[in-house]
């Protein structure tokens, strides 16, 4: 008996079955396992404007294997149309709407089993921390990238190239024709954007997981393909529920293991680490900062596409992707770890021989480098924590000292970098920005554009207890833990404290000594928090530390 028919069972739940005939579903269609749909659709969000499509052949796929589809609505925010202004401050606490609410939906209703379809920053995070929680068959549509856009700056454009391009503008390193030509055609279809961002560092993270099939993460939004694989997860999610095959059987400490080191292997983004520590709270599953730490320790580089070089998505994917570099990794994977296919790990990429193109992906024993994709980053500035990514950083600014130019919001700091204040080799502190503090710990990824687009990327480090985009690069540490908010170290750096990042050493200091500190802590006094918003407020009071996932801890 699957579990639906727990409350739809003649004659005792007629009120329910006439709920549901009120719909125009059949005696037969009730009787069927019920699936819902979490389908994310927006026209607010390019990476989900093509979602009701994704929805018809998930339905399909769905029907053709014995399974009733339910679909219901997910929310889900852009982080390209908030960055750089106060939305970004709601993307954050977004996760934890968007996990709560399709919990609340599966549960509610009592479903057999769930197909999530989403695709970009906040939403794939949020619904698989809602698939850690329900012990029921589910399955992940990720929605794919966008297609690439016109040639910029030696690459292949997407909407991080707007952005630096502004402050080329700025300074009339560009003219405005090219620069309205790469505002029309740099981001030309429906998807996620098309580099390596969290977006699609996710979808990655997604299939090596095991939650979404293989070889489909980085599938186009607008090619036929996938469709054919929405269709095909939809038939998946039934064969789970035939064979009794839930999510927490899937989400565990192997396999998130798993999923991180694939996103270490291809210099994926940093957010991964505040949404792998979450998945792994709302599944109670003890993945901890200190393991992204040895892992980071131990898995090489095996890619390396934008921001690394001027490679894309589509030049990894092209040279094997996910399924070649899985197969590179194997030996150091849990082979055991299960999917929704069915089949493990090991026996989805044993077969698989790896793949390798010397610009874009490289197997194991001829690495980018031999570990460091993510770094976490300890010292008196970040007692808790920081964290880097030296995939995105020249060499030559992995170990990098400096003045430091202290900076209370994101908006200071980029007035500062578009009035030319900014000197080469100091070191820019944006504090307040942490989860509590934001509140909603934003992106500071428009100010490292905008560095990077004055010529500043590789003269100006990036010191912030915000995050970053997967798109940057230059010199940051972001997830500075405790945040300033919570009076960390951050909180008390002045202008000209000299700090330094060691990336190699896994090292942040501030070069002033105990007693200072002590007593700059005796003159600090906790800020206005400075928002009327009930869901910045809310998540202010709740949410954990970055070095914990920024989640909303429960205990």
């Amino acid at each position: 008996m699957h579990r639906s028919a727990e409350i739809v069972s003649k004659p005792a739940w007629s009120v329910i079955r006439s709920l549901y005939k009120s719909m125009g579903m059949t005696d037969y269609d009730i009787d069927l396992p019920l699936v819902g749909i979490a389908n994310a659709f927006s026209d607010l969000v390019p990476g989900h404007k093509h979602f009701r499509e994704l929805c018809e052949s998930v339905k399909y796929g769905i029907l053709q294997n014995g399974g009733y589809p339910l679909e219901f609505g997910v929310i889900g925010a852009c982080d390209g149309i908030s960055n750089g202004h106060a939305g970004m401050k709601f993307m954050l606490p977004s996760r934890e709407i968007i996990a709560d609410g399709i919990e609340c939906m599966v549960e509610g209703n009592h479903l057999d089993a769930l197909v999530m379809i989403g695709g970009c920053d906040k939403i794939v995070p949020g619904m698989l921390m809602a698939a850690a929680r329900l012990d029921i068959p589910v399955a992940m549509v990720t929605g794919g990238p966008m297609l690439s856009g016109i040639c910029f700056d030696n690459r292949k454009s997407d909407n991080s190239s707007v952005a630096e391009a502004y402050s080329m503008l700025t300074r009339n390193m560009i003219d405005e024709k090219t620069y309205y030509e790469l505002e029309d055609y740099s981001c030309p279809s429906a998807g996620s954007c098309s580099f390596l961002g969290t977006a699609n560092s996710m979808a990655c993270f997604t299939e090596a997981l095991g939650m979404s099939l293989p070889g489909s993460a980085l599938v186009p939004a607008v090619h036929a393909e996938r469709s054919r694989i929405a269709h095909d997860t939809g038939m998946m999610v039934m064969n789970m529920v035939k064979k009794g095959i839930s999510a927490k059987q899937i989400i565990t400490k192997q396999s998130l293991e798993n999923a991180f080191r694939l996103n270490l292997a291809i210099g994926g983004s940093t957010n991964l680490v505040l949404h792998a520590l979450a998945i792994a709270y709302a599944g109670d599953i003890p993945f901890t900062i200190e393991d992204i730490d040895r892992l980071s320790k131990e898995t090489p580089i095996l890619a390396r596409m934008y921001p690394a070089n001027n490679k894309n998505i589509y030049d990894f994917d092209a040279a094997g992707g996910v399924p070649s570099v899985m197969q590179s990794l194997m030996p150091q994977l849990h082979g055991d770890a299960l999917s929704i296919t069915g089949k493990t790990i090991g026996d989805i990429y044993k077969n698989l021989g790896p793949s390798r193109n010397d610009e874009v992906l490289r197997d194991a024993e001829h690495p980018f480098a031999k570990s460091g994709g993510t770094a976490v980053l300890w010292g008196n500035l970040a007692p808790k924590s920081g964290v880097t990514k030296p995939a995105a950083i020249d060499t030559e600014m992995q170990v990098f000292s400096g003045p430091a130019k202290v900076f209370n919001s994101e908006e200071a700091a980029m007035d500062a970098i578009l009035a030319n204040q900014i000197k080469e080799g100091s070191v820019m502190v944006i504090r307040y920005e942490g989860p509590k503090g934001g509140p909603g710990m934003r992106e500071m990824a428009r100010t490292m554009k905008l560095l990077v687009g004055a010529g500043l990327g590789t003269k100006v480090a990036l010191v912030t207890d915000g995050r970053f985009s997967g798109s940057n690069n230059g010199c940051f540490v972001g997830h500075i833990s405790p945040e300033a908010y919570e009076g960390g170290p951050i909180a008390l750096v002045e202008d000209g404290d000299i700090i330094t990042i060691d990336i190699p050493h896994h090292a942040i200091t501030l070069a002033i000594d105990e007693e200072e500190m002590k007593r700059r802590k005796s003159n600090w006094k906790k800020p206005e928090l400075g928002t009327t918003s009930h869901t910045l407020k809310k998540f202010s009071c709740f949410a954990a530390s970055a070095d914990e996932g920024a989640v909303i801890k429960t205990s």
